[in-house]
């Protein structure tokens, strides 16, 4: 086969390897010499530079030559847009070798080793007490949290299962029910009010995420927090949602 130049620059070309499987589309300028450009497919196939044979493949995907020449440029073969180069691996390395990480050795480092190092991120978090490091920022937050806890059982005692109710929350119009639930949930922290409104207004029927608190009909049953809930003499409303 003849071997012509090609003035463009760069080319994009797939390769393919007899290590794997697949194929990459990569680009590489053709002013690479063989040797070269066998170093950079190192990164790609996995192979050793001195261990690869080189196949080039046309567009049609038929064999043209082999890229046997380690001082000759990419661009002096007649590589094109499209065309493949085969990549046979003589280093004794079986098919598929490298694409199942699962017999890669993994690095790995016990926790009680891991905290003696100073140069990881859990030390600097340290050394700079930020985060879950910070002793009086942690405290401060675990006092809050347990401060609004107090004060959401405090109001939650003050509502009773079976209570008319009106829920009026932040951005919402007011809606009317039934309190069916009051206390701790497994969905979120916190005290929680059950209320099964007077209408489909509600997001389910009792129960969250396969735990059931009280019993109604779809969409009519909602949780919301004691602070948006009054209790009183409260008739049901019509919403006319029923009306065609």
């Amino acid at each position: 086969m003849e071997v012509a130049g090609i003035s463009a620059p760069t080319v994009t070309i797939f390769i393919s390897s007899s290590l794997n499987s697949f194929r990459s589309e990569k680009r590489y300028s053709r002013s690479l010499t063989i040797a070269e450009f066998k170093c950079k497919l190192e990164l790609v196939v996995g192979s050793p530079a001195s261990c690869m044979e080189l196949e080039l493949y046309g567009v049609d995907d038929k064999f043209y030559s082999k890229l046997d020449q380690e001082d000759a440029l990419l661009g002096s073969y007649p590589v094109d847009d499209g065309c493949r180069i085969h990549v046979i691996d003589h280093s004794g390395a079986r098919l598929g070798e490298y694409e199942d990480v699962s017999k890669v050795e993994k690095f790995e480092l016990s926790q009680e080793a891991y905290d003696q190092r100073q140069d990881t991120v859990r030390s600097f978090l340290k050394r700079s007490k930020v985060g879950r490091y910070n002793e009086e920022e942690r405290a401060q937050q675990e006092a809050e949290t347990n401060q609004r806890l107090e004060e959401e059982k405090a109001q939650a005692s003050t509502i009773s299962v079976g209570s008319r109710c009106e829920v009026r929350a932040p951005g919402q119009a007011s809606r009317r029910g039934t309190v069916m639930y009051v206390g701790l949930t497994d969905f979120k922290p916190g005290y929680w009010i059950g209320v099964r409104y007077d209408e489909p207004l509600g997001k389910n029927d009792g129960s969250v995420n396969g735990k059931r608190y009280f019993e109604c009909q779809p969409k009519y049953g909602a949780f919301v927090k004691p602070s948006v809930v009054t209790v009183g003499d409260f008739p049901e409303e019509d919403y006319g949602l029923d009306e065609m």
